[in-house]
């Protein structure tokens, strides 16, 4: 497990430093274009659908513990396997679904539910950052899911509750919370229901759609001025794609806000409390490496992940004013400061 002082060093410092453990860059970790070729016949084609840029400060990150662990199964690029990756970023999941699907791979790797959707129909698929797979129809149960498709989900619903009661802890004069949700998807329903579920008796919810820059402005300084105000952050991709913009405006209206993922702290969000992205791509290339071996996806259950970060900004603290409870700072895996 890397450290939290050195996970923030790492991915802050990404796209500029070396990645260490057998891969130099993630142009060399993506097999991008021009896929490595193995000598011989019948080496399994391992395929990578990636949600984000190649140049995103993450990707080295993330590709190289999935082709680290595949390596450690020994599945090795270039001698008994080739492995392919397309970066898809936020958009084109199909446009490069086509052309992993036109190589014919033995399985596939797919980040997010968009990439599940794109891929799942042409091979097997391994999914990691799958948000609800029952209810985006992606697999028909956790413990079976039955079709071309299983892996790891993002998180579970319940853990929506302990954004508002970490809201709540670091600042215990709020009543009102004001809840970033994208409600056209089956997740935001869902993580919204399990925060009503545990909001206190006089604690006022709102809620924040998908807004584009200009307007979420105005309404996040609409709902400063009325006072005691707290933003709660869920997970979708219309957040994931925007945590500056997000956490930012929370700083010039002086909202605490609580995130669902690390990035958001280090890009200025007050506490963030979500999964450790990185692990589900090492389980992920486990399931690979099951799956290489014969077994089918429809066999292997859906796996929610088995650790979540705690990660405090205390520069954004110190900006609002407000003190950081001793025991919470105990209970932190990360502590910016």
């Amino acid at each position: 497990m890397i450290g939290r002082r050195e996970f923030i060093t790492l991915l802050g410092g990404a796209a500029a430093s070396p990645v260490a453990a057998r891969g130099a860059s993630a142009s060399e970790a993506s097999g991008q274009r021009g896929d490595s070729k193995v000598p011989g016949s019948g080496s399994p084609l391992i395929g990578a659908l990636m949600n984000i840029s190649e140049n995103d400060p993450s990707a080295p990150i993330f590709i190289t513990a999935f082709r680290d662990q595949l390596q450690d199964l020994g599945w090795t690029d270039g001698r008994n396997a080739r492995i392919a990756v397309r970066w898809a970023g936020a958009s084109r999941y199909r446009d490069y679904a086509a052309e992993l699907a036109a190589l014919a791979p033995a399985v596939v790797l797919a980040v997010t539910t968009a990439a599940v959707t794109a891929m799942r129909e042409a091979v097997p698929v391994v999914f990691v950052q799958a948000i609800d797979p029952v209810g985006s129809g992606l697999v028909a149960s956790l413990a079976r899911p039955g079709g071309n498709a299983t892996g790891f989900t993002v998180y579970e619903y319940a853990i929506a509750a302990k954004w508002l009661e970490l809201l709540k802890e670091v600042a215990p004069g709020v009543t009102r919370a004001a809840v970033v949700r994208d409600p056209t998807i089956a997740a935001g329903i869902g993580q919204f229901a399990a925060i009503q579920a545990v909001a206190p008796l006089g604690m006022e919810l709102s809620v924040i759609g998908p807004l584009e820059a200009d307007a979420f402005e105005q309404t996040i300084a609409a709902f400063a001025r009325e006072g005691n105000g707290g933003l709660i952050v869920t997970a979708s991709q219309y957040a994931a794609n925007r945590p500056r913009m997000i956490v930012e405006a929370a700083l010039r209206h002086k909202l605490p806000v609580v995130n669902p993922f690390r990035y958001f702290a280090t890009a200025g969000g007050l506490i963030s409390y979500g999964p450790d992205l990185v692990e589900p791509y090492r389980r992920a290339a486990r399931y690979i490496d099951r799956v290489l071996k014969g077994e089918k996806p429809a066999n292997l259950p859906v796996q929610a992940p088995t650790k979540y970060d705690l990660v405090i900004n205390l520069k954004t603290a110190k900006a609002l004013g407000l003190e950081i409870p001793s025991s919470l700072l105990a209970r932190a895996d990360e502590v910016i400061e």
